[in-house]
């Protein structure tokens, strides 16, 4: 019998998902990780044997063999696949398997630009994106300039450039517009849009990553995988339709939408949804969050390696959890569908807080937050993580 997981963070990301994603494929025979939302810009970390690696597009369970599958709801940078590829092969001596479904489209070098160009030009008043073009490949594909998989795979690389150049003529100049952006005033991001070989580069690149790429097709195309998990990237705060932190979110659906979506496309029926929390807080990006405070204040909180300190993000910030109520507020609105999956609670980096679980309302060990009858009446089951070190799970 098939075994279908959807792993979703349930605060504004950076909870610890690709370490309950890497658990989940520990002895679980033929599995298929799904990257079902947003992009490149995920960085999900997994520690197996000494070895350490930042899971951007590949699936979190490639360690343990896992394929990876882009859902068509996924938005890949083919530009950077093949040295994320090549870096966890040198690591593991092994190539993981990317399939992806046809209808699946990728960002274009122009998204990214934009993006970054809109980003710098709020100056203090970022939004916290991380510069990689994921709203703004949402937006083109949106209004029609999209471009999938399925259509690069017949085409040739001179086919390629010129579908990127007619979608820089006719798409690009009316975004810029929309979004008070001058091209001349946008220093060297304004000369690359502006720029020929840029696109022709990229195009080059991207091919090269497409052939790292299966294409996959037919009715129950995962039917020979023992067991899905479907990894989302950001959290449940960062949803794209959470009005309460709004405009300080991602482009995409952070919950079981998007699972549920492909689980009815596909054939396959969720069974599981397994939402990941930190023992506290973080929060890497602009935007507000409750209760912030120095890591200090929380316990032996060691440097975050994964993520660092940079020009679109700034720093890495720390808070104790809201009352039971208000963390558990977000999970419950995902859950209230009419064909609710069983629900598992993975707390993460318990080892830096001595057992404790920081909230406002008052800190409560692992144990207390067992016994509470707030989480024993959403979870049926809760799962601690005291160190990076993944643990199988079933």
């Amino acid at each position: 019998m098939q075994e279908v997981f959807a792993v979703i963070g349930a605060c504004f990301g950076d909870e610890g998902k690709g370490l309950v994603t890497d658990s989940l494929c520990i002895g679980s025979g033929r599995t298929a990780v799904v990257r079902h939302n947003g992009g490149a810009q995920a960085g999900h970390t997994v520690e197996d044997g000494g070895r350490r690696f930042v899971f951007h597009q590949l699936g979190s369970g490639s360690f343990h063999g896992a394929d990876t599958v882009w859902a068509d709801s996924f938005m890949p940078d083919l530009f950077k696949l093949s040295g994320e590829l090549e870096e966890f092969t040198s690591l593991s001596g092994r190539e993981p398997r990317v399939l992806a479904f046809p209808d699946t489209c990728p960002t274009l070098i122009d998204d990214v630009l934009i993006n970054m160009a809109l980003e710098n030009s709020r100056g203090s008043s970022r939004h916290g994106s991380c510069g990689m073009g994921i709203n703004e490949a949402d937006n083109r594909i949106s209004a029609g300039y999209g471009i999938t998989l399925g259509q690069m795979k017949g085409c040739t690389l001179g086919s390629l450039e010129r579908r990127m150049r007619e979608i820089r003529s006719a798409y690009v100049p009316g975004r810029l517009k929309k979004l008070g952006l001058e091209p001349d005033r946008l220093g060297e991001y304004g000369e690359m849009l502006c720029d020929p070989e840029i696109i022709g580069r990229a195009a080059l690149n991207m091919m090269r990553g497409l052939e790292k790429v299966s294409i996959i097709e037919g009715k129950e195309p995962l039917s020979g995988y023992s067991r899905i998990v479907f990894e989302g990237a950001q959290g449940l705060l960062l949803d794209s339709m959470n009005k309460e932190f709004a405009p300080h979110v991602t482009a995409s659906r952070t919950g079981l939408d998007m699972p549920l979506r492909s689980c009815e496309k596909i054939g396959a029926k969720l069974g599981t949804a397994v939402y990941v929390i930190r023992s506290y807080v973080t929060r890497h990006g602009a935007g507000p969050l409750p209760g912030e405070c120095g890591k200090s204040l929380l316990g032996d909180i060691g440097d975050d390696l994964t993520n660092q300190p940079n020009p679109w993000q700034g720093t890495i910030r720390y808070a104790p959890h809201q009352a039971a109520e208000s963390l558990l507020k977000a999970v419950k609105k995902d859950l209230d569908r009419e064909h609710r999956p069983a629900a598992w609670l993975a707390v993460t980096h318990l080892n830096e807080t001595g057992n404790m679980v920081r909230s406002v309302a008052g800190d409560m060990s692992f144990e207390e937050l067992c016994a509470d009858s707030r989480f024993a009446g959403v979870f049926e089951r809760v799962v601690p993580f005291y160190s990076g070190r993944s643990e199988r799970l079933v």
